[in-house]
């Protein structure tokens, strides 16, 4: 039975992330935007949001030990929570600036870790709040809104 709560729900679902699973990397974000594009959302919706998912999918799997991205669709957002049980971010306003990175060399070396992570997240989203705790983790919330 539906709630009032739930009703307005086009979709919602919890997908979780292995931290140091580059083989996945990037599967989540893909069956996302799959889900986005069978809602019948508009394409720069989907890639605002494929953008977002992506780049935190990655900064789960390039710092966590895991997390999970939460995605709910209403009729009027599209909205990521996403937690993750890592090291967290002691400064997050030096990790917002463009090029900022604690990515090791191995990660780099796989081509990510670029420092445009979280930047690349806020200009893709219409709400951006980012909270962190050092040896807890990291909590994002993205919302996106539709037309």
């Amino acid at each position: 039975m539906q709630t009032a709560e739930t009703e307005n729900y086009l979709f919602k679902n919890s997908f979780d992330v292995e931290g140091g699973n580059f083989d996945n990397a990037g599967s989540v974000s893909t069956q996302i935007k799959s889900i986005l594009k069978n809602i019948g959302l508009p394409n720069n919706i989907i890639r605002k949001a494929a953008i977002a998912c992506y780049e935190s999918e990655i900064n789960i799997v390039s710092y966590a030990r895991q997390g999970v991205i939460n995605l709910t669709v209403t009729p009027k957002t599209v909205e990521f929570d996403i937690i993750d049980e890592g090291p967290g971010i002691p400064d997050i306003e030096l990790a917002m600036e463009q090029g900022y990175s604690t990515a090791d060399r191995q990660i780099r070396e796989m081509g990510f870790g670029a420092g445009m992570g979280l930047y690349n997240i806020k200009c893709s989203s219409d709400t951006f709040n980012l909270s962190s705790e050092v040896d807890k983790g990291t909590f994002l919330k993205i919302i996106i809104n539709l037309p």
